[in-house]
């Protein structure tokens, strides 16, 4: 018995001798196989689970104006992120303290900096707080950050496990002369995830989940060539996030600069001039409603007659474009949009309608001289004219008597221009249900291209609008359950007797094109409406002998290393077959209003023997506001283009500033021509670009042979 207890003790020895040396013959052979055969590949896995990749932000490219002066260039700023991944490894507790101290190190609450950490998709992500860049990256929290605070951070490693500090390039806006140029230059904002997600699907490795990209003016127009290329940086790191080496660097490349043909010493005229003249008139009393002038908005232009270039360009209201460096707050944010503030975001001088007024006569002498009217038609300038069941005065219910075409745009002659206006509806399209009748009128102005926009190099443009017999039905097909629905009820106390009875109206024939219609068409009212950028491109036609231009702000795109990759030259829209003898007549007459006209008693002194000034001013009724004024003017060389919505007359409203600019231009001083005053160097602006150098300087360009003409 004792015998066969023993031999089982012994059984159970050896098979548990036999699964231990089993165990570590298998334990052997994994160590062998994960060791020598797949040695290497672990090692590799390893290590790529500490190295991280670093997205490196390119700097963006210098926006400067045609004599190399910055307009937006970039500043360093010291940037706070932190870590996710580290983030994730830590305690509920060693998480929420770690926010709370560099809360306090940075001066922000610790729940901001939570929802900074949230990944765009998460279910508690707001849009433009959320991060939207890769979830293996730093995550920004704070820009701009006091220097102090983030060298405390630096220094003190320990206290801040996983919190990256370091530098990174922002917009800055040097303002040569003190210019704003809001509205041309534009501005930044980080990319979305529509956009992010279309530029991979495009294959676009210029951008980003952290990219930043232009939203309007020139930032927006050439965001692909001033973003330049982002950098990838591989580094190793600890167990708590820490940097320990660099494990490979492609280093980003910078964006290329922009050359514009903003001038920085006439933009800061223009500018002050739009300003001060909004100032003044806010000032002053209206002799019609017997209050001061509203002057809620402006805009300015300055164009090269000859190339449609841009040398200027103005509105009112504008805003900092500074405001959007670093985020911009929601009450930032809503003041720009906020109509109580006038709308500081639109950008009157390309995307605010006017109605053009009188400034749109001597292209409705142009469609009349060119279709049976000639420079010895002579019509009656009545101080009134009767239409229908109306009657149509003139300015101030003046009356001339007989008189031409020239000299009813030097007095601008309301009665004058509806006698035409109305002879053309009789003779063509007297049935007012027809929207096919020929007009002269409509059609030069399309020949002029308004009603369409002008192709200039910044988004958002709008198209303005010629308001003939096809829009009119189209406009009434599109609006007439509104007005139908008023006109069908009973008129309450919220409905003004003015829209009622408008409602009745169209809603009974609201399509119709009637005699009236054709009549405020030729002097500017009713409904068509024009933008300040489409009036100077079709005065700068009149200038340069019927060229219409594609206005242009850039002027060429050059590399970090100075190279000219491309240069953006004036492109021809189309050529408006004027008359020779038309355009001289016309030329004249405008000469006229200068000197004898309606724009005489604003250039007196000035010496328009030396610069010929043409000029025509125009003052637009708006139903329910004051009047809308506006100067439009030409020389050889320029055009220059003031408007102030609800300022009053054109030249009462605007006159002074068009004056103060064509000194400017010129070099004018009293009665003298004085080129060396001139804003612009030789007068004209240069057609060679600026100097780049090596080094990085920019030296104003060399004026090659003919620039003085």
């Amino acid at each position: 018995m004792a015998t066969t207890a023993s031999h089982r003790s012994r059984l159970r020895l050896v098979v548990l001798q036999t699964l231990v040396f089993s165990l570590l013959a298998t334990l052997g052979a994994r160590l062998y196989y994960l060791q020598v055969i797949s040695g290497e590949q672990y090692q590799g896995q390893a290590a790529s689970q500490s190295v991280r990749d670093i997205v490196v932000q390119p700097q963006r490219g210098l926006v400067v104006d045609a004599m190399g002066r910055p307009l937006v260039s970039n500043r360093l700023i010291w940037v706070v992120s932190l870590d996710r991944t580290l983030l994730g490894r830590m305690s509920e507790a060693d998480r929420t303290e770690l926010l709370h101290r560099t809360g306090r190190a940075i001066g922000m609450k610790a729940h901001k900096i939570e929802a900074k950490l949230l990944l765009c998709g998460d279910a508690d992500a707001v849009a433009g707080t959320c991060w939207n860049g890769s979830p293996y990256q730093p995550v920004p929290v704070a820009l701009d950050v006091p220097e102090a605070a983030a060298l405390r951070i630096l220094e003190q490693p320990e206290d801040f496990p996983g919190v990256v500090v370091d530098r990174q390039s922002v917009r800055q806006y040097p303002a040569p002369y003190g210019v704003n140029a809001a509205h041309l230059l534009g501005y930044l904002s980080p990319i979305t995830k529509d956009e992010l997600e279309s530029a991979e699907e495009a294959g676009d490795s210029s951008v980003n989940g952290a990219s930043v990209v232009g939203r309007a003016g020139v930032e927006k127009e050439y965001d692909e060539w001033l973003r330049g290329q982002p950098g990838y940086q591989q580094v190793a790191v600890d167990s708590k996030g820490r940097v320990r080496q660099d494990v490979s660097d492609l280093e980003a490349q910078p964006g290329d600069t922009l050359v514009t043909s903003i001038d920085a010493k006439v933009q800061s005229v223009v500018e002050k001039q739009l300003a001060d003249m909004i100032a003044t008139q806010r000032a002053t009393r209206d002799p019609v409603t017997n209050r001061n002038f509203e002057a809620d908005s402006g805009a300015a232009v300055v164009m090269e007659a000859k190339t449609g270039r841009i040398v200027a360009m103005a509105s009112q209201p504008t805003y900092d474009p500074s405001v959007w460096v670093g985020g911009i707050t929601d009450k930032q944010l809503k003041r720009l949009y906020s109509e109580a503030a006038g709308t500081p975001l639109l950008a009157r001088s390309f995307q605010g309608q006017f109605a053009p007024g009188s400034t749109w006569k001597p292209f409705m002498t142009v469609g009349a001289m060119t279709h049976g009217y000639t420079p010895s038609t002579i019509l009656n300038c009545s101080s009134s004219v009767q239409i229908g069941n109306r009657a149509f005065h003139n300015h101030e219910s003046a009356g001339y008597g007989p008189i031409s075409f020239a000299k009813a745009l030097e007095v601008s002659c309301n009665t004058f221009f509806f006698q035409v206006g109305m002879h053309f509806w009789q003779t063509l399209g007297s049935d007012p249900d027809d929207v096919n009748a020929k007009d002269p009128l409509v059609e030069q102005a399309e020949k002029f291209g308004f009603g369409k926009r002008t192709g200039v190099d910044l988004p958002g443009e709008a198209s303005g609008r010629v308001a003939d017999r096809k829009w009119k039905r189209d406009y009434y097909e599109s609006m007439k359950g509104y007005y139908c629905g008023i006109a069908k009820k009973p008129q309450d106390d919220k409905t003004s007797d003015f829209v009622y009875k408008f409602s009745r109206e169209f809603c009974i024939e609201g399509w119709k094109y009637r005699l009236p219609d054709a009549a405020n068409f030729a002097i500017g009212q009713g409904d068509t409406i024009v933008t300040p950028l489409q009036l100077a491109r079709a005065y700068a036609a009149i200038s340069n002998g019927g060229t219409l231009w594609e206005p242009r702000v850039g002027k060429a795109i050059v590399s970090p290393e100075g190279q000219v990759i491309r240069e953006i030259k004036p492109q021809k829209d189309r050529k408006v077959k004027i008359p020779a003898t038309v355009l001289r007549y016309l030329d004249d007459a405008l000469k006229g209003v200068a000197t004898v006209g309606t724009m005489q008693w604003k250039l007196g002194g000035f010496p328009l023997d030396k610069v010929q000034i043409r000029a025509k001013t125009g003052s637009a009724e708006v139903y329910g506001k004051q009047s809308t004024g506006w100067v439009a003017s030409y020389t050889k060389d320029y055009v220059v283009v003031m408007m102030m919505s609800q300022g009053g007359t054109g030249s009462g409203s605007t006159g002074d500033g068009v004056r103060a600019i064509w000194e400017a231009l010129y070099g004018v001083e009293g009665d003298q021509v004085k080129p060396g005053k001139a804003a612009i160097p030789g007068t004209t602006p240069p057609r060679n670009l600026p100097v780049f150098g090596e080094d990085g300087s920019i030296l104003p360009p060399g004026r090659s042979k003919g620039d003085d003409s």
